[in-house]
């Protein structure tokens, strides 16, 4: 008779996922490559060790901060470890591949300082055979476009998971195509069906590194035989100038909305300074979001944000109620822009409807 399997426990991605989780958690790398490098030589795929194990690891990361279950020290902490634990498993023997299929230039959008996803990407095309350029988070639209004309890659993917990018990500995508590079786009900014993506007029969206090479593969070759593509549709309703004006008159709004904001929330008079901060912080944020959604011309796009919002600040004690006198005063400043005014009408009333179920 045979014995048990005892590496089948080492390959089962869910209880190599909770053994990541559980190294990451206490800050420990060398665990955390450990476990990884365990399942690999146990017979799990490198690309699968990234997608099934790092991935959804890295997933839970942000969940659980978001719910208030970790601190923000333990989130940087275990976003780093698993950053490293990539670069390890990036020379792991298992992990070697032939460039053969081309060459990819991964980048994150100006102002994307969340690396991981697209470091994500470029290993996992790397393990397919792509010559992959990772210029990592950050990347300033001039300098990748440089990069660009220096480099000549077959095509250029982008990620941004911060929609208030978006902007940035329209100037990048476009700059890349005069330059007669195809921009291949993922990443959460781009909505769970992509439709930013379309919007702003990329070559092609992906909503995971597998279909993301599988575009690459096939799509980049239908590109290729119909070079003269037309160009990205203008966005019309920029024209009323509502994006521009809000966006460039944030500080001015902050300011007037928080010199306002005790009348209408009391509880405020008994915030210590640090409250005060985070509750400026908050109110940016809302017109970041506020102004990116004039953009895109998207109502959903603003109302998840303050239901999110409304979720995290639930989780920390703090009433969701605590959002609509912010939300009231920014429309009073805006009386005069109607799109603005319907956007924060339509989070005002997800708010009134109770759309903040707990985060799980």
């Amino acid at each position: 008779m045979t014995g048990p399997d005892v590496g089948a426990e080492a390959r089962e991605p869910a209880v190599v996922r909770e053994r990541l989780w559980d190294a990451v958690l206490d800050g420990d790398e060398s665990a955390a490559v450990g476990v990884v490098f365990t399942a690999v030589d146990s017979g799990v795929t490198p690309e699968d060790a990234l997608l099934e194990v790092i991935a959804p690891v890295q997933r839970k990361v942000g969940t659980e901060w978001a719910a208030n279950r970790i601190t923000v020290a333990q989130e940087h902490a275990a976003t780093a470890i698993n950053d490293r634990v990539i670069a390890a498993l990036s020379r792991h023997p298992a992990a070697t591949s032939a460039a053969r299929a081309g060459r990819i230039t991964v980048a994150c959008v100006d102002g994307e300082w969340h690396a991981l996803p697209a470091r994500l990407l470029a290993e996992v095309l790397r393990l397919r055979g792509w010559q992959v350029d990772f210029l990592g988070a950050q990347v300033p639209t001039p300098h990748l476009i440089a990069h660009l004309h220096q480099y000549a890659p077959d095509a250029v993917a982008l990620s941004c998971s911060i929609p208030t990018r978006l902007p940035a990500a329209h100037a990048a995508i476009t700059a890349c195509q005069a330059a007669g590079v195809s921009v291949l786009v993922g990443g959460a900014a781009f909505g769970a069906d992509g439709r930013y993506a379309h919007l702003l007029g990329a070559d092609a969206w992906a909503p995971d590194a597998r279909a993301a090479s599988q575009w690459l593969s096939e799509g980049l070759v239908r590109l290729r035989l119909t070079p003269n593509r037309q160009p990205p549709n203008a966005l019309p309703h920029l024209a009323d100038q509502e994006y521009s004006m809000v966006s460039s008159t944030k500080a001015q709004l902050v300011k007037a909305t928080m010199a306002e904001l005790e009348d209408h929330f009391p509880a405020m008079a008994d915030y210590s300074e640090a409250q005060r901060q985070h509750t400026t912080e908050d109110i940016a944020h809302i017109v970041d979001f506020l102004a990116t959604a004039l953009y895109t011309d998207d109502d959903d796009l603003f109302t998840g944000f303050i239901v999110w919002t409304a979720q995290v600040l639930e989780a920390r004690r703090v009433p969701a109620a605590s959002l609509t006198p912010a939300l009231d005063l920014l429309a009073g400043q805006l009386q005069d822009f109607p799109r603005a005014r319907r956007l924060l009408t339509a989070a005002r009333t997800a708010l009134a409807t109770g759309q903040t179920t707990p985060i799980a």
